[in-house]
């Protein structure tokens, strides 16, 4: 058993979808309407995992409210910069701690990501 998709909780999937795909460079997998006014969207990270949808229907999971999901990346220097340069605003500079190189970032409606790198030794 594997998690397949987390959902992320967006008020516009168009703004949400074009910040995941064109800003974060992640891939579309699918957009498509299962019923009036509510699509299907899902996202796929680099690399094999999880991927993610941009829902707008769950009730008890406002946009905004998740917090948390972290992103395993090798370098995260070098993932910060280019995730700045494509218009990702940080919400401070790496940050070193004994578990690990961390730095958080938030999508358009709030939702909080966190890179995280092994510390070399």
């Amino acid at each position: 058993m594997q998690i397949q998709f987390v959902s992320i909780p967006v008020t516009d999937q168009t703004r949400a979808k074009a910040f995941y795909v064109d800003v974060l460079g992640w891939t579309c997998g699918a957009d498509q309407e299962f019923a009036p006014g509510r699509r299907w969207i899902d996202i796929a990270l680099p690399g094999d995992g999880a991927g993610i949808t941009l829902v707008t229907w769950l009730d008890a999971m406002p946009p905004g409210s998740l917090q948390g999901l972290v992103l395993a990346v090798d370098d995260v220097d070098a993932t910060y910069a280019d995730l700045s340069r494509r218009g990702v605003v940080f919400a401070g500079p790496v940050d070193e701690t004994p578990y690990g190189r961390f730095a958080s970032f938030s999508d358009p409606d709030g939702n909080g990501w966190v890179l995280r790198a092994p510390i070399s030794r």
